[in-house]
């Protein structure tokens, strides 16, 4: 059982005293309620962790810290994982989640299939009594016992700081009072695996608390065949049915009976619900002129919805499934928000020929799901993949993802295949298990030749051979618009049997235009950046840290006895050291806050409005020119077409470029193109200007620390002399001292 809650409610700040904690937790993380603050890659996790090591006497895993400051800091990835150390030990997991008490840089802590023991668990327990940064928490599967949750909400009570907004303990085995114990605490995002028992008190608890009608945003509790079966959803329906703010609800592949569910929905969901999953449930367990007239208003109210999925309701066969696709046909295009609708594996069959009007009328459905509605006879067949295209290649269709899996089109689905070739909405098709074999392989090929907008394509399961895959792949050297198409696993092994070379080189050149597409896409300067920084300043920076230290130890040696203004002159070289430790990222981000809405960018904008007139311009005078060259070709013509409704030479005025294609070409290519050229100048000066820095820095410690051993040994020089005078039985100084004298004057 998942279950998602978002609740915006505080926590209870209760104190406990450390003697409260295990000594597990006292032995890897010592007493400290200050959080290390640094500089250095990923908050100083790596000193953190090697400082705690020590403590503890464990000997320091080198990876460990060079996996955080080289990956994760190149990354910027802020989650930490425990299953990339799931190899070390143990104690050496223990002492890693210890060093996330005091470090700030991480707000995620993943562990899942992973078992971890007690010793890592009390570690958890202790980090999240101590952290201000972690936010989420992930310990799926993690074998925890069941008195976990009750030490988990002790922890989260113990900490006022704590910024903990999700909590997945999914998998593990937990007592079925984890609920009390976890609503307690108020963490705002629940995921937990329980008991029939357990969605009971869950139910009771949301009932019984009017505080979650008012706060919880996010209810899921998909994945779970039974759990909302017969009388055990009453409570979960009452807290439904009541004014709540619900905007995620997922009751997916629960067993839920849906008719009487949307009677609840109407009554308390209908003002800010945005998500709606009721797929794989059944739809009906009474008449069908009982349970329809909650479905249709629940629709009519419900102006708030963007997401819908009714995939495989278990339509019941009288009738209700025409009386589905009515309700569909007259109450979806009122609801005009829904920008993502599921409706597969519902038998609508034939009724899709009324339906498919009603949604081509919908003003903002971008993604729509289609497959498994299609068993009917060749003909009825054929009418609706016409109305299909028709709705793909209307110009008000605002369509993006069209989804037709497993609907076995065969051969006739060809001309839908062809049809993408001319449409310019789609991003996004997924066609496979329809058996289009190489026909079908042979129509996308030429599709992709002409087709601009599609993104992506996926395509198996559709007994394509070695040949249909080679089509495809002749087809992608011409296209440099498509960027994502999985590898067709059945196909591919069913074709390698037969012709393993072919079907290789057909993968190879799908892979490598795929390759080309994507390389002019955007790539995320800032990790480059941050990697750049890790590669190109790590070897100088330990060598300023050690000349620091070595400058640091002589100023305390020599304060009170050499000149205020050279040791004032020694700090400020100190000073300016530390402070070039923060140069790179700050020059990094100044260039790209500067950058953001910058002269090029704003050019740009103008450019857009300025070259959308100038192609209206000339295309003005092109179809001017054609019209007149018709008129001269074929007078008579022209003139019975000039009596035609609209007339011939009006044509000029009823056409022109589309203001979002050329907006499009300028700030999706050209600008892409253009801050990739700025990127890479601002990444060379600003390794120009910080290694300029750091090489003077080095310099002016150099010449400081020459200075001061020269002050150390004038020193040590006047103390010696010192102490020959007082001796009574010398007369005059040793040979040594006159010449180290001489040769520090």
């Amino acid at each position: 059982l998942s279950l998602s809650l978002s609740l915006s409610l505080s926590s209870p700040s209760l104190c406990h005293s450390d003697s409260d904690l295990s000594d597990g937790s006292r032995k890897y993380s010592p007493s400290s309620d200050t959080s290390v603050e640094t500089q250095r890659a990923c908050g100083g996790f790596s000193e953190t962790y090697a400082a705690l090591c020590d403590y503890n006497g464990i000997s320091c895993k080198e990876e460990v810290q060079w996996d955080v400051d080289t990956i994760y800091h190149s990354q910027d990835n802020r989650e930490f994982n425990l299953l990339d150390f799931s190899h070390l030990e143990s104690r050496d997991l223990a002492v890693i989640v210890a060093s996330m008490a005091y470090n700030t840089w991480f707000t995620k802590l993943y562990c899942k299939d992973l078992r971890i023991g007690s010793e890592v668990t009390e570690q958890v327990l202790h980090t999240l009594s101590k952290s201000s940064s972690l936010e989420e928490i992930t310990l799926e599967n993690a074998g925890l016992k069941s008195d976990f949750p009750q030490k988990l909400s002790v922890a989260l009570s113990e900490n006022p700081a704590s910024v903990i907004h999700s909590l997945n303990l999914a998998h593990n085995t937990l007592d079925n009072q984890v609920i009390e114990c976890l609503f307690l605490s108020l963490c705002p995002a629940l995921c937990l695996s329980l008991t029939l028992l357990g969605v009971v008190s869950l139910s009771q608890a949301l009932c019984s608390n009017d505080d979650y009608s008012n706060s919880l945003l996010h209810l899921d509790l998909s994945k779970n065949p039974g759990i909302l079966s017969g009388e055990d959803a009453t409570h979960l329906h009452m807290f439904l049915s009541q004014p709540n703010c619900l905007v995620h609800l997922d009751l997916s592949v629960t067993d839920c009976c849906v008719d009487s569910l949307f009677g609840a929905l109407l009554r308390g969901c209908c003002a800010d619900l945005s998500y709606l999953n009721l797929s794989k449930n059944s739809f009906s367990h009474r008449k069908v002129k009982e349970s329809l007239p909650f479905f249709r208003q629940f629709f009519s109210s419900a102006f708030s919805l963007t997401h819908v999925s009714l995939a495989s309701m278990k339509l019941p066969p009288e009738a209700l499934r025409s009386a589905g696709a009515a309700v569909i046909q007259e109450q979806f295009p009122r609801v005009t928000s829904i920008a993502t609708l599921d409706i597969s594996d519902n038998g609508f069959d034939s009724d899709l020929l009324t339906v498919l009007p009603a949604l081509s009328k919908h003003p903002s459905l971008k993604h729509l799901h289609l497959g498994k509605n299609f068993n009917i006879k060749n003909r009825v067949l054929d009418d609706i993949l016409q109305k299909l295209v028709q709705l793909i290649q209307e110009e008000e269709c605002v369509l993006q993802s069209l989804s037709l899996v497993d609907s076995r089109l065969r051969s006739r689905g060809t001309v839908l295949v062809n049809a993408l070739g001319s449409n310019a909405c789609l991003r996004k098709v997924d066609l496979s298990g329809n058996s289009l074999e190489d026909i079908g392989a042979k129509m996308l090929s030429k599709a992709l030749q002409i087709n601009t907008t599609l993104r992506s394509v996926t395509w198996d399961r559709n007994n394509t051979t070695a040949t249909g895959l080679m089509d495809v792949a002749r087809a992608l050297e011409h296209n440099f618009t498509l960027q994502y198409m999985p590898i067709p696993l059945s196909d591919v092994t069913q074709a390698y049997r037969i012709a393993p070379e072919k079907t290789e080189q057909a993968l190879t050149k799908i892979q490598r235009a795929l390759l080309r597409n994507n390389q002019t896409q955007r790539f995320s300067q800032r990790q480059a950046l941050r990697l750049h920084q890790g590669l190109v300043t790590s070897t100088a920076e330990q060598v300023m840290e050690r000349l620091c230290v070595r400058v640091q130890q002589q100023v305390c040696v020599l304060r009170g006895v050499v000149e205020v203004e050279e040791l004032q002159a020694a700090k400020q070289v100190l000073k300016e050291a530390r402070n070039s430790r923060a140069l790179y990222p700050s020059l990094c981000e100044l260039a790209h806050v500067l950058s953001v809405d910058g002269p090029v960018r704003q050019r740009l904008d103008s450019l857009a409005g300025e070259l959308a007139k100038a192609a209206d311009k000339e295309l003005q005078v092109i179809v001017d020119s054609m019209v007149s060259l018709c008129r001269e070709l074929c007078p008579l013509s022209s003139t019975a077409a000039e009596r035609l409704s609209p007339p011939l030479s009006s044509v000029s005025e009823r056409v022109s470029i589309p203001r979002s294609a050329i907006r499009t070409a300028l700030m999706e290519r050209a600008a892409q193109d253009i801050h990739r050229a700025l990127e890479e100048v601002k990444l060379s000066v600003v390794s120009y200007l910080t290694n300029s820095i750091v090489d003077q820095i080095l310099q002016e410690l150099y010449s400081t620390h020459k200075a001061l051993v020269g002050a150390m040994t004038l020193h040590n020089f006047l103390v010696n002399m010192y102490l020959f005078y007082i001796e009574p039985e010398l007369k005059e100084p040793p040979e040594y001292l006159i010449k180290a004298y001489l040769s520090c004057s």
